[in-house]
């Protein structure tokens, strides 16, 4: 069963599919940040980026709640 097993990989057209595209992608690199002139960050608005950071800051507050009731910290 597995005999062959290295000469199957040898020959399989996955791996130069993925070399192809990594080539591709190297000959063509993007930003990960958007055109310096543009006021966007990360691809998104500001008000976007301020819902995701209101989200991000009652995720936080309720980790560390739960986190202070379950040490034993406060309690009702």
């Amino acid at each position: 069963m597995f005999d062959n097993l290295r000469e199957d990989a040898a020959a399989s057209q996955f791996y130069e599919e993925e070399e192809a595209a990594t080539l591709q992608s190297a000959s063509s690199p993007r930003s990960f940040f958007a055109p310096s002139g543009s006021r966007r960050v990360l691809g998104m608005t500001g008000v976007q980026r301020f819902i995701l950071s209101v989200m991000f800051f009652f995720a936080v507050c309720l980790i560390g709640g739960m986190a202070l009731l379950v040490l034993g910290k406060i309690g009702f």
